[in-house]
């Protein structure tokens, strides 16, 4: 069978830590990079990471090219994605990781330039639908859309512990509180941001703000559409991340009856189920989805629960960007 060829539209933290992931995964071939940056920075970037850690491998960059232990992968620099050749270089799956093509009719310049899907490493933007895929959630409705979101990296927290919640005990409402690290959409110091929050300086700051990530939950379990919200709370570490969820259920249960039903979930690579006592630092690197911790479930009288979930928001997301490029490869 033929590798997937894919591409990484914008190379910053995610589309980095897409290609480290999907690197030496025997499915897939990278291709081409496209960012505006100069390639000497992003061979650097890509070589030597604050929170992940340095490559172990050999980074060398060319006026056209990074190479990467020997890969060959072609690096451009065009602002409009239906002038990049995509036809001509046979891109199967693009990684759409700028942020910026968000719509389904922005991205779609992705299939006009010659790609067959592309890939939101993003919540979608825009009132044209675009077909949001969460693996171990819904991942078994993709009909061949063309476009597809991953939604963010706390939905793909959340969502799998939503699932196994309303499998079991069916959800009657929730909130959910994401404990985030900060993000380069916030401020290093303060300065001006459309969210005045967000403009104060991430790394001395505890910065509650908007996160859309529970009401995406229910884009993928819709039969909990109006019945799930949340809030994101920026904390100054760098990565690692937390998603702290209450809801009401129907159905009356123990805390003992909870942690067995989430050590007994059939979501390999993506729930994992921990006793530990995990602190942020201890789940950087972890490429599961959702590190739910046993430690931290509540319930009281019966029906009002809570539950804990841990992620590294870059590197756990980045693995479900891999993994979910297989799967919209498949139809």
């Amino acid at each position: 069978m033929a590798k997937i060829r894919v591409a990484i539209n914008g190379f910053g933290r995610i589309g980095r830590m897409v290609l480290k992931a999907g690197l030496n995964n025997k499915d897939l071939e990278f291709v081409a990079v496209n960012d505006l940056t100069d390639n000497e920075t992003l061979a650097h970037l890509f070589k030597y990471d604050s929170v992940q850690g340095i490559f172990p491998g050999e980074v060398k960059s060319t006026d056209s090219e990074l190479s990467i232990d020997g890969k060959k992968i072609k690096v451009f620099a065009e602002r409009e994605p239906e002038n990049l050749p995509w036809k001509e270089l046979k891109i199967d799956v693009v990684v759409e990781s700028t942020g910026f093509f968000r719509t389904k009719e922005l991205a779609e310049k992705h299939i006009t330039a010659g790609a067959k899907k592309v890939l939101i490493s993003a919540p979608a933007k825009g009132d044209t639908p675009v077909k949001t895929l969460v693996l171990g959630v819904n991942d078994n409705e993709y009909k061949g859309e063309q476009i597809i979101s991953n939604a963010s990296c706390t939905t793909n927290c959340l969502a799998p512990m939503v699932k196994v919640l309303n499998d079991a005990f069916k959800i009657k409402k929730g909130f959910m509180t994401t404990i985030h690290a900060y993000t380069a959409d916030q401020r290093i110091v303060d300065g001006p941001h459309k969210d005045l929050r967000r403009a104060r300086a991430a790394a001395v700051n505890i910065v509650p703000t908007t996160t859309g990530a529970a009401k995406a939950v229910t884009e993928v379990i819709p039969e909990l559409k109006g019945k799930l919200d949340g809030i994101a709370v920026r904390v100054p570490v760098p990565d690692g991340s937390v998603t702290d969820f209450v809801c009401e259920i129907e159905k009356s249960t123990s805390i003992e009856e909870i942690n067995k039903i989430f050590k007994s979930a059939k979501l390999k690579g993506i729930l994992e189920y921990s006793e530990e006592p995990l602190v942020s630092s201890d789940i950087v690197g972890n490429p599961h989805s959702c590190i739910f911790d046993a430690q931290n479930t509540n319930v009281i009288d019966g029906k009002f629960i809570k539950v804990l979930g841990w992620y590294d928001n870059e590197w756990g997301y980045s693995n479900r960007m891999v993994d979910m490029i297989k799967v919209v490869m498949k139809k």
